[in-house]
């Protein structure tokens, strides 16, 4: 199978993994927003603001670092699985040990059990963590799609289960835990890697470099995820942040569900071809082209029906998140740009100069934040938008340095996807229009009628216009459509 085919079906099967995965998720997550109350989900994303930034630290970013070399052996993965359960120890004890401060700094008790327990994850990543290192390595991206929708649905079962219970918090924390778990031994199954120690330093070395220049990308990417957060947190409560979440974990739904196949998938393919620019070039262009045909639109449906679909699907406590989320869904279209910048820059070696781009938007974010703040939670929202803006512009600069090409090959990229979703746009306007007060009477009727004009303009655009960047892959998808139909009416 050559490169092309390895990268489609890498795509693909990551695509059914994590759509799947995400799936769950979300149905889950409805249960679990009636079981629950705002303030209990504020809880866990303040926990996983420290967990989630000590455990990048952690984990130095040699997953990719061995993804990415040229050459990789068993002794490699296992003198990295050695340093990564090492830092995993002292990890886990320097949470048990400050969970009592966090607590205080935070004025509840409650904080404290939490992060202990939940800090158990970090003896139990890094044997999870070698074996997807591998699996992406040798793209056996099918047997991580497995992965992906076993954790997410044990994960969704155990913490629904946990919420009847009457466990409060504790069924997301627990949960966590148990999926975990289930990960590891699945991956045992799944990996012929044989984990044992190996105190190599010369191969800890070699892979920290690189690993070292990852993690200081992920360290700043992830404070600029988590900004906004944290000052909700301390300045508002964990209520309001949770209201805030559930509208910023809406708007970035559309990209997890595409972005991480995609981005690992082609981080991959670009670093085994990193010496052949203008194979990245196109690659790169194709990734931003596709992203904004298939991501887009989401974020035009998730604008025109934020509230009523807050309220039809979370309830009615839920319903300030709309708010966030209107202005958040325009976030996506710098994600679409943003992202596989990054995966390009990573690909190159061009971490430094992304470091300098990461920490300089890591400021413009907080000052946007703060000045937000004082106009409420949509204050926020437009804070973390211009911020977006200002990263999708400035990482765009640093790949425009990095490969042969200019302006009007990101136009080219772009113009397709505007083009569908300007169509779009307008049919939506119109069925709003027509619709009149029954967004207000009937929320889950307009919701409804929405979504299937949506898919009625957009599909049919995206099939039969004339576009010639986007020939081959409408040329694919009427093929198994016309495949289907031919089964059904064989049947």
């Amino acid at each position: 199978m050559n490169l092309g085919n390895k990268v489609r079906s890498g795509v693909k099967w990551l695509l059914v993994g994590n759509t799947g995965n995400h799936i769950l998720r979300f149905m889950f997550g409805v249960v679990l927003a009636r079981l629950l109350v705002p303030a209990d989900f504020g809880m866990i994303v303040t926990i996983q603001i420290f967990t989630g930034f000590v455990g990048m630290l952690a984990a130095g970013g040699m997953g990719q670092a061995l993804i990415r070399a040229k050459e990789a052996n068993e002794n490699d993965f296992n003198a990295v699985f050695t340093l990564q359960l090492a830092i995993g120890i002292l990890v886990y004890l320097g949470f048990f040990l400050s969970a009592p401060w966090i607590a205080e700094y935070f004025g509840d008790p409650l904080y404290e059990p939490l992060l202990q327990v939940s800090a158990i994850s970090f003896l139990m990543r890094p044997f999870g963590f070698m074996r997807i290192s591998w699996l992406n390595r040798e793209m056996a991206f099918k047997k991580r799609a497995v992965v992906e929708v076993s954790v997410g649905l044990v994960t969704g079962v155990s913490s629904i289960l946990m919420a009847l219970a009457g466990m409060g918090v504790w069924s997301l924390t627990l949960s966590g835990l148990v999926a975990g778990l289930f990960r590891n031994i699945l991956l045992i199954y799944l990996t012929p890697l044989m984990l044992h120690l190996n105190f190599d330093l010369s191969i800890m070395r070699r892979h920290g470099s690189y690993g070292f220049k990852i993690t200081a990308n992920d360290f700043i990417s992830y404070l600029k995820r988590e900004t906004a957060n944290l000052i909700i947190s301390k300045s508002a409560g964990p209520a309001f942040l949770g209201i805030f979440n559930k509208g910023d974990s809406l708007s970035r739904l559309p990209n997890r569900l595409l972005v991480p196949p995609v981005g690992q998938t082609v981080f991959r393919a670009m670093s085994k071809v990193q010496d052949d620019l203008d194979q990245s070039k196109y690659m790169f262009y194709k990734v931003i082209t596709l992203l904004m045909v298939y991501t887009t639109p989401l974020y035009v449906g998730l604008w025109w029906v934020a509230e009523p679909f807050i309220g039809v699907v979370y309830g009615e406590n839920w319903l300030p998140a709309a708010g966030p989320l209107e202005i958040l869904v325009m976030v996506g279209i710098c994600r679409n740009i943003g992202i596989p910048c990054g995966v390009l820059l990573a690909a190159q070696d061009r971490l430094v100069q992304e470091l300098y781009a990461q920490i300089i938007g890591l400021v413009f974010l907080i000052i946007a934040c703060f000045i937000g703040l004082e106009w409420g939670l949509e204050g926020v929202a437009w804070g973390v938008l211009a911020s977006h803006i200002f990263g999708a512009v400035y990482f765009y600069i640093l790949a425009y340095h990095t490969i042969p090409t200019k302006i009007a090959d990101l136009i080219g990229a772009l113009v397709p996807g505007l083009l569908l979703n300007s169509i779009l746009f307008v049919a939506l306007a119109i069925t709003h229009w027509m619709l009149g007060d029954i967004r207000t009477t009937a929320p889950a009727l307009y919701l409804l009628v929405m979504v299937v004009s949506g898919a009625a303009v957009y599909l049919p655009a995206f099939l039969f216009l004339p576009i010639p960047s986007l020939k081959s892959e409408a040329d694919r998808w009427r093929q198994k459509i016309n495949g289907v139909l031919s089964r059904v009416s064989k049947a």
